[in-house]
């Protein structure tokens, strides 16, 4: 096995950033919905002002550059180049921490916890991190194949680790990150010493009848996801490559695919460019659109869907949970218990999303901290 592990920098080509500028200008605008919310998608007002701001304002050189300040490495993995920020501590003795985004989002979202990850405050909190990108997202390969589901996903995971020395480490993640991360201490538990998770998918145990309130709140949020907000996920894990061709050629149409779950899923009051920032969103549009990946990132679902195992896998080392309010599911512990089968902390917070290292860094920067003090 080759085991090469290369520095990596982000290069997109000026000519990549006129053609975006030139196709955002050129867009062929959809008749206005019939309504003045959100309920048959984003408002014409609200993506035509976004798309103005990327085609006229945005300045990709220097959020590239920024991305660029982080030490990158790639290497291939089981036929894949896989791409990770690999970011080392200072501090010796410090934990190695495997981050994993999900979609919308990308290596990007974890940009403003690096930091005070690497180098906190505490030097007996630091960690060294690994930020890789999902296989057919970012800066990773595409398949060719069948079979990259969470499951491999997390072996790959596993041999980045041990090719940039770390035998023993957590994870974390969210969205599809909560699944290789499951995944990674379900099928690593010698080397994984611990999991954190800011997402847990999880239905009531069967046969259960009466709920408290607790649990009829989260019932009510599945309900909800399941009769409005799922279409997209249907799109992805039944015809991803129909569903590219369009967002691969229409920048409008990528940025209106991923601006929609910004605004389902921040607890933003229903702005999320105010909430967020226009660059920080635009820069998980940006990854998207200039690598290309719109077909492949939805590829990932309908891996899920093939192997619905490796989205509840039974995860017996010690398991952390930060569950955020605005968040697509809200389980209650007990629910979650039967898979995760060894919480060591459950905390419910009173604000934040889906996207709790963009929305709210330092309660999940506390939390992770917490959780992992006693496992180095």
């Amino acid at each position: 096995m080759d085991d090469v592990v290369s520095p990596f920098t982000v290069e997109v080509p000026p000519a990549a950033v006129a053609d975006l500028r030139r196709r955002l200008h050129d867009t062929r605008w959809p008749d206005p919905p019939t309504v003045d919310d959100w309920s048959q998608g984003v408002p014409p007002a609200v993506l035509q002002e976004v798309c103005r701001y990327w085609a006229d304002q945005y300045d990709w050189p220097a959020r590239q550059a920024r991305i660029n300040a982080f030490p990158q490495v790639v290497t291939e993995i089981d036929g894949l180049p896989v791409h990770a920020l690999h970011v080392r501590s200072p501090h010796e003795g410090a934990l190695p921490l495997v981050l994993t985004h999900g979609w919308p989002g990308s290596v990007m979202e974890f940009l403003e916890v690096v930091g005070p990850l690497t180098d906190p405050e505490d030097p007996r909190d630091a960690f060294s991190v690994v930020v890789p990108s999902l296989p057919g997202y970012g800066w990773s390969g595409r398949p060719s194949g069948p079979g990259w589901g969470p499951g491999r996903t997390a072996d790959a995971w596993a041999e980045l680790m041990r090719r940039l020395g770390y035998e023993r480490f957590g994870a974390q993640g969210g969205d599809i990150g909560s699944f290789v991360s499951a995944n990674l201490g379900a099928v690593h538990p010698d080397r994984v010493v611990g999991v954190h998770l800011n997402m847990v998918v999880t239905d009531p145990p069967e046969g259960q009848t009466e709920f408290d309130e607790r649990e009829r709140r989260a019932l009510d949020r599945m309900r909800s996801f399941r009769t409005d907000g799922s279409a997209y996920s249907h799109q992805h894990r039944t015809r991803p490559q129909t569903l590219g061709y369009g967002l691969t050629d229409s920048p409008a149409g990528q940025c209106a695919w991923i601006l929609e779950k910004f605004h389902a899923w921040t607890d933003s009051g229903g702005d999320p460019v105010g909430a967020l920032g226009i660059d920080r969103l635009l820069d998980h549009v940006s990854v998207y659109w200039f690598t290309g990946t719109a077909t492949s990132s939805a590829r990932m679902y309908w891996e899920m869907a093939r192997a619905p195992e490796e989205r509840t896998p039974r995860v017996d080392v010690p398991t952390g949970v930060s569950m955020f309010p605005g968040e697509i599911f809200v389980p209650p512990r007990a629910w979650a218990e039967r898979q995760l089968t060894d919480i060591r902390l459950w905390r419910e917070h009173e604000s934040g999303g889906h996207f709790a290292a963009m929305e709210r860094p330092q309660e999940l920067l506390a939390d992770v901290r917490e959780f992992f003090r006693p496992l180095r």
